[in-house]
């Protein structure tokens, strides 16, 4: 998944970010409220899973966050951070559009768990098994299996072949698995994303006769079944996800 984190916190903020990233997923961070207006758009056009949010922020608070992003038409799940616990701090937040409250210090894996809760309920949010032909990837677990046997990537691989998989058919740009596996603010290259994709086709296709992962020259890449390379010709890049405003 990947996911926006606000959270003035320093040091809590960079231990979820590395927890999270520990699980394959991918972490925006961002450390206080106004700054979360850049994200505005990025989160309309869906580009993120879910969204952690802490109440307690430095110029805009969490609550007025989360009430201007569902009023702008958000949908994106939001769980929120406090130290704050009373029923009537809960009731709030859930009445500003919050789907699920945290309340501070919590356990990591509580934190994890309710995240799946809250993809799960998404209808946007795919957290079954992905396929293409006899590919699998389990977004729960991580597991990736391509026939049958067990196909071990490193983090970025994953991240990279779990965007291609939820964009079956389609043409991905460089720029936009290199957006969607790195963290926004990362430097990365084209080049980089190259090797990558080699690694992933060595790990993938070589030691099979049937190949999944295509190159559409002056584009990008794509995951299909079917072997035809005038497929590949027809297939349209899907529209690139707007950076946040500086």
């Amino acid at each position: 998944m990947r996911i926006l984190l606000v959270e003035d916190e320093p040091l809590l903020g960079q231990q979820i970010a590395n927890g999270l990233g520990e699980e394959l997923h991918a972490v925006d961070l961002v450390s206080d409220g106004l700054t979360t207006m850049a994200y505005d758009s990025l989160l309309l056009d869906g580009f993120y899973d879910a969204v952690i949010l802490d109440v307690m922020l430095p110029g805009t608070d969490g609550l007025s966050v989360c009430q201007r992003w569902r009023a702008q038409g958000v949908r994106t799940p939001i769980l929120l951070l406090t130290a704050r616990g009373s029923v009537e701090d809960r009731v709030l937040g859930l009445d500003v559009g919050a789907d699920d409250y945290l309340t501070k210090p919590f356990a990591f894996v509580e934190l994890l768990a309710r995240l799946r809760a809250l993809t799960r309920r998404d209808v946007g949010v795919r957290v079954e098994p992905l396929q293409v032909g006899d590919l699998t990837l389990d977004p729960v677990t991580h597991r990736v299996e391509r026939a049958k046997q067990v196909i071990q990537l490193t983090a970025r691989e994953y991240r990279i072949l779990e965007l291609l998989m939820r964009h079956n058919g389609q043409v991905l740009s460089r720029d936009q698995l290199a957006t969607g596996a790195w963290d926004i603010a990362a430097d990365h290259a084209s080049n980089v994303v190259d090797v990558f994709i080699r690694n992933i086709r060595r790990k993938l296709d070589d030691p099979f006769a049937t190949k999944l992962l295509h190159t559409v020259r002056g584009v990008g890449y794509t995951l299909r079944t079917q072997s035809d390379s005038t497929i590949a010709e027809r297939l349209r890049p899907i529209p690139e996800k707007r950076e946040p405003a500086p």
